[in-house]
């Protein structure tokens, strides 16, 4: 077995994402199991630079996990010559003047989404990419959840029939911070530092429904700053200026209505953090991040409203459980296997600068619904 490394600089690994699902459950994890295989039988094995602001807590992430090679120093890792890949988990604010550097020095990218803090910026980036014949990517990791495998095994099979609607529900309490500690950054909450939930959570709907379901056409947004004070790390308060909940309509090609409410002020009444139901003439499924239920044309009950008696109906007990039919890695380290294919081998991999732009300018439009109170409909993005 032939082994082929890979320099890849990781930056931002200091924080959460960065560091739980980019190194430890998607870097790290594919070296623990022998590298990524090849279909000649050949091993990518990545090399891991480790990059960040922070020097104390980048010495200790590296010799927690064994790892020697990491600087503060971006433009001299950049400059190395055994360096093929950089991947970007810093603050969005960060990212643009990072990426820019990493393509003017001809290295495959990375990055967490957005791309960019508006898709003018984002289209930009893609386009330097593009001259600088480099291969670029963006994370799209809620397309490898076992739950959404599930759903797309569905839509693929037919199971729907016409597909009318989905609805999804994303969201759960993040704490104040003043008598327990919040579990979400407190840059999330500030407008100023790149925060707000229709710029995090927006990218993500947009390549959930544009590759589950139809493009997006049109979007109505209210989004709403329910926590207006909070309290961040060093127990300072600081005035919530971002959005902390924001509840979309989206109109999908096909005449699918897509109803998704995104919030970090909602306790959890729902199976999942995530859910969404998709309903079709033949048949209607629940999918969540790991579990899809479905219940078909064939045996829907039929409800009677008389809302003078009991229902006397266990509604969920009427669904039935999609079996998982395989195994379902980990959705960040499935993504970056394909990447890592996709730089080594070519294969193909269809979520790049373009894909993250496209899923920026549904963000920049909901918030611009949102301000403006009307429907706004989403022209071609082009290259």
């Amino acid at each position: 077995m032939s082994r082929r490394s890979i320099g890849v600089i990781v930056n931002g690994v200091t924080g959460r994402m960065g560091y739980r699902q980019h190194l430890v459950r998607s870097l790290l994890a594919i070296r623990e199991q022998g590298g990524v295989p090849l279909a000649d039988g050949t091993r990518i094995w990545p090399e891991l630079i480790l990059v960040g602001r922070n020097e104390t807590r980048l010495r200790d992430i590296a010799e927690r996990h064994g790892l020697t090679d990491w600087t503060t120093d971006l433009t001299a890792a950049l400059a190395r010559d055994d360096v093929d890949v950089y991947f970007d988990a810093q603050l969005t604010q960060q990212r643009e003047k990072a990426v820019r550097q990493a393509i003017d020095a001809g290295k495959h990218i990375y990055t967490e989404k957005p791309l960019a803090e508006d898709s003018a910026a984002a289209v930009e980036l893609a386009r330097a990419a593009d001259a600088a014949g480099i291969r670029t990517g963006v994370v799209q990791d809620k397309l490898f959840l076992p739950g959404l495998r599930k759903l797309k095994r569905l839509i693929d099979g037919g199971f729907f029939g016409r597909i009318l609607s989905v609805r999804g529900e994303f969201g759960y309490w993040v704490f104040e911070g003043d008598w327990q500690p919040a579990q979400r950054p407190s840059w999330n909450y500030r407008a100023e530092d790149g925060g707000g939930i229709v710029m995090d959570m927006f990218p993500h709907w947009h390549y959930v429904l544009a590759e589950l379901f139809a493009p997006v056409r049109a979007v109505t947004c209210v989004n709403a700053t329910h926590i207006p004070r909070r309290v961040d790390e060093a127990g300072r308060a600081y005035p919530a200026t971002a959005d902390d909940a924001a509840y979309g309509i989206f109109e999908l090609d096909g005449g699918i209505i897509a109803q998704l409410n995104s919030s970090w002020a909602v306790r959890v009444h729902r199976d999942e953090l995530v859910e969404f139901q998709v309903d079709g003439t033949e048949g209607s499924a629940v999918a969540g991040l790991r579990h899809c239920r479905v219940q078909h044309r064939s045996v829907t009950p039929k409800p009677v409203w008389n809302p003078d008696l009991p229902s006397g109906e266990s509604f969920r007990s009427q669904w039935s459980e999609v079996p998982d039919n395989g195994e379902f890695d980990n959705g960040f380290k499935v993504q970056w296997e394909a990447f890592l294919r996709h730089v080594v081998a070519g294969e193909p991999f269809p979520w790049d600068f373009m894909a993250g732009a496209r899923g920026v300018q549904l963000a920049e439009l909901g918030l611009r619904s949102a301000r403006e109170h009307r429907r706004i409909e989403i022209p071609e993005l082009g290259r």
